[in-house]
Formats: structure tokens, sequence, C-alpha cells
């Protein structure tokens, strides 16, 4: 990183530029993931923000150094969710105009939310079906109508608001070894980043993202800013085409290590931290503490922070969250059945094929023609993975034709 782009950020002056309206979030020791990975683990805890996300830092930061001129014309952003409620809420604290832009896709908790926190300030307009395809749409609004465009995270002056978080890290942990940060559009990560590594070049950064949309990955790696073709939009907090040119330049030099985990092992993340720790997590906000299996052996005897960065999460998506967590711990297998020719063929599926764990979910047969059917879409649940062999074994012992759905991502897809 140049000494340019260190002078431009000014993390003591976006703290205390923040200290009296965003809430210091707390810095939580946690037994059982110490415990689990023998090192000593705290969450920072981003989802008790006042928005529920440390978007509120960058976002207001950059707010409060506008000119009149630019308040008076009113501002503009695009955002999955987070930084919108960021926006809305400094709109209204500055009693300003905001329009926001978010994908259509957008949870409605998300818009709920931001609606509330902008409480009149703010206009709201659904586009597109990922951040990118919005943000075309807010530049372009930004420019016919003459207003200030509110990156989510490539400026200078957001970086060093997300920065405040590693600011109040270290105040609590002064000896901190490694931190884990989840990563979108980079904008956490390097402002955090730069912030820890010029108070202590020893401490370990670890970036986390999505395995469907790897794009700090792919770009560090290409060693040029690079656009992904195409994402899973599943991680919404963190699934961007593009991250930032700033945020590029910035984490290629300070991050020590780029990881990506799985969209299903995140919901399993999500659930355990809900059932086990009573901690409700949005997709991004769940990446850290997934990464940890893959950390395993060198966060060992360390002391280790994973920043747990939003908690927006919609009760409507906990269904799907259950479904993905499933399959990916192999709990859950889709087939289509072709039944024997012969009668007592279903009875015979649910008392030998089945084994008295094994839990059918979704039983429905494919129509050929009016009077007959055709071989039926079978949903099982197994109570351990293990089981999943023994379930085929005897599909094949009893002569059922299968057809594994979770092997065929396209006819997944389709039918389930």
């Amino acid at each position: 990183m140049t000494t340019e782009t260190q002078t431009l950020l000014d993390f003591d002056a976006a703290y205390a530029r923040l200290k009296d309206v965003v809430k210091r979030t707390p810095l939580i020791y946690n037994a059982s993931l110490s415990a689990k990975y023998e090192c000593d683990i705290y969450l920072k805890r981003e989802d008790l923000q006042i928005v529920r996300s440390y978007k509120l830092r960058g976002a207001y930061n950059l707010v409060d150094q506008l000119s009149e001129e630019q308040l008076a014309k009113g501002v503009v952003c695009a955002s999955a969710g987070n930084h919108a409620q960021g926006v809305a809420f400094s709109c209204k604290k500055k009693n300003i105009k905001g329009v926001i832009f978010m994908p259509e896709i957008t949870p409605k908790q998300k818009v709920k939310q931001t609606e509330m926190f902008g409480n009149g300030n703010v206009e709201l307009m659904l586009t597109g079906d990922t951040f990118d395809d919005c943000l075309r749409e807010a530049l372009a609004y930004t420019a016919e109508h003459g207003m200030t465009f509110i990156p989510p995270f490539d400026d200078y002056r957001t970086i060093e608001g997300q920065g405040t978080v590693g600011v109040e890290i270290l105040q609590d942990l002064p000896d901190l070894d490694v931190i884990i940060m989840p990563i979108g559009g980079g904008g956490l990560a390097a402002g955090t980043g730069t912030y820890l590594k010029q108070q202590n070049p020893d401490i370990k950064l670890i970036g986390v993202e999505p395995q469907g949309a790897p794009s700090m990955l792919t770009s560090i790696t290409n060693g040029e800013n690079t656009a992904l073709t195409e994402i899973d939009r599943f991680v919404d907090g963190a699934a961007v085409k593009r991250v930032g040119d700033k945020t590029f330049a910035i984490c290629k030099e300070i991050l020590d290590e780029m990881l990506t985990v799985p969209e299903g092992k995140v919901c399993t993340t999500i659930l355990k931290l809900y059932n086990e720790e009573a901690i409700v997590v949005e997709p991004a906000g769940a990446l850290s503490v997934t990464a940890l299996d893959a950390c395993r052996e060198q966060i060992k005897g360390k002391k280790v922070v994973c920043i747990i960065s939003g908690g927006n999460n919609d009760i409507d998506r906990m269904a799907e969250i259950k479904e993905k967590s499933l399959l990916y711990e192999g709990l859950k297998h889709y087939f289509i059945v072709t039944f024997p020719q012969r009668p007592g063929a279903l009875k015979l599926f649910v008392n030998s094929v089945l084994s008295k764990t094994d839990d059918i979910t979704r039983f429905e047969f494919i129509k050929k023609t009016e009077r007959e059917s055709g071989p039926a879409l079978v949903g099982i649940e197994l109570k351990s993975a293990d089981d999943y062999a023994g379930l085929l074994e005897r599909m094949q012992e009893h002569r059922f034709g299968v057809k594994i759905l979770n092997e065929d991502p396209t006819l997944f897809g389709y039918l389930v």
C-alpha cells in the first residue's frame, strides 16, 4: 500500500466522527468455539450495531464530510441491503434526501428496515437481480439529478469508516493474533485490515468470500481487478461480481490469506449460531465463523477475532437456509424413483428400502397420462450422512430405478 493511500485514511478522525453516532459493539469471548478450535476466539458483534451491520460506519463517515451544497442536493446509493440501511439512517440523522437502489431480490426484512431508518427521508428503487445491476441504475440516476453517490465500499471515506471496527477491536484486545473478516466489495477488510497492520504488522489478516462469488480471490490471483461473469447470489451481503478498485489495491497488499467457503456450509453455521449461541446472523455475517475449520491448524493457541458483520436475516429465508445446510451436510437427498411394475411396490419402498430413521420429506408422482403415473420425485432426509450408501444399496437390491438429482444440478434446479 502506498504512502499516499495511507494518508487518505484517517482512522482516528473517523473514530472521533462516529463515536457519538454508531454503537460501540461488543467483542465477546466464545467459550464453545474456543474449546473446539483450541484457541481463544472472540466475536466482534456488528450484528448488534444500530442498523444490525457495520455498514453504518462507512456510510455516515462519508455523508458527514459532504459540503452543504452536496447535502442540499441529496444522496444516492446502491446496496444489497445493509449499506442501504446505513445511508437511510444517515439521511434521517442529517435530514437530507436519499434515493436508494436495491436489487429486486433483496430480502423483505432489509427493505422494510431501510424504509424505517429513512423514516420519510429516503425513496427506494428496487431494480435488477444483483448489486451490480442496481449499481448501474444508481450511477445513471445520480448523474441525471446532480446528486452525490455514496459508494458502499470503493471510497476512502467509506473505507476509513469501516476501519473503526478495527480501532474498537484493538482497544479491547491489544494482543490480537489473527482476524478473520468477510469480504464482499472489500471495504471492511481494507479499512479494518489497514488499521490493524499499521498498529501491528504481525497481526494475520484472513479474508473470506462465499464460494459462489470469489471476486476478491479471483482478482488477487489474476493480479488485477477482475469482474466475474456469474455469481451465486445467496450470500447477498457479500455476493458482488467485481470488488472496488481502491479496496482491491489495498487488500492485495495487506491480506495474508484469502479463503472461500461453500454456501451450504454457511447455512450450517447460521443454524448452529442460532441454536447453540442464540445469535441471529445473515449469510454474510456467518462467513468468518464458517472459515474456522479451514484455519484450524494455524489458529491453535492464538487469540482470534471473527467479525460477525451483520444480522439482517429474513425469517422467510430460514426454510431455504435449512434446506441448503441439509444438502451440504449430506443429510437430504432427492431422487427420481421408478417403481417396479408389481403390486405392493410402494409399500416395499417404505418398509424395506427406508430405514427406521429415514424420513420422506417429499413424494410426488410425475404424470405420464391421465391414467398412468410415471416415476416419482422423492426427497429423503437421513439421520446421518453415513446412512446414504445403505439407502442406495437397498434401492438396487429391490430393483428400484433411481436417478440421483443431487448429482445433476440442472435437473435438480428444474424439479426441486
